[in-house]
């Protein structure tokens, strides 16, 4: 399977790097081709300049400014976003990613006055968070997890209606140990390779 990783966090000391090179490790250890979009190290621009907002609705030039991530989003089978929660949700950079990159016409068709949106995504099959987050497992809740909603509903309706879906979490990463890390990379790798 084709799998498209982007993994966005601006330390490579961070415990999400390690995450990200067990995501990579792993699925490229069962056999899938994989792809890697580092936002920060490539320096994705996250945010959408005011000519590019204008030709948003206009198919064809809206996928100019980042051509070689749709792409890489038309190419895959399997997404797999590794990041920390920050704030209960997605990274600002992360965001901007999704904001430029799921444009119209390509992700989905824009509603008309008698039809809905529709999603164009469905040969992505697999979609996937591996996170950590700050907060504990209640909190986060009660704030409503706004990243893993955008994710795991927003964008889950974009691709196949019976794809399967993963979200992991890590969650009080303020308050982990090395044992918890540990625990919590073993069970990455065991929950991908089911993937």
């Amino acid at each position: 399977m084709r799998a498209l990783v982007v993994y966005c966090h601006p330390c490579e000391e961070s415990f999400n790097a390690a995450l990200r090179d067990k995501v990579v490790a792993t699925l490229k250890s069962a056999g899938h081709e994989v792809r890697l979009r580092d936002l920060y190290k490539e320096g994705f621009q996250p945010v959408m300049s005011a000519e590019e907002r204008r030709g948003y609705h206009d198919e064809g030039d809206n996928v100019v400014p980042v051509k070689a991530h749709v792409d890489d989003i038309l190419w895959c089978e399997m997404l797999i976003f590794v990041y920390p929660t920050w704030w209960y949700g997605l990274p600002a950079m992360l965001k901007g990613w999704l904001d430029r990159v799921w444009v119209p016409h390509v992700t989905f068709q824009m509603p008309t006055a008698d039809r809905g949106m529709r999603p164009n995504m469905q040969h992505i099959v697999r979609l996937g968070v591996v996170t950590t987050c700050g907060a504990s497992w209640w909190l986060s809740k009660l704030v409503g997890e706004p990243g893993r909603k955008t994710l795991m509903r927003g964008m889950r309706a974009l691709c196949h209606p019976r794809g399967k879906t993963l979200y992991m979490a890590h969650y009080k990463m303020d308050s982990s140990t090395v044992e918890s890390r540990e625990t919590y990379l073993a069970k990455v790798e065991r929950r991908l390779k089911s993937f």
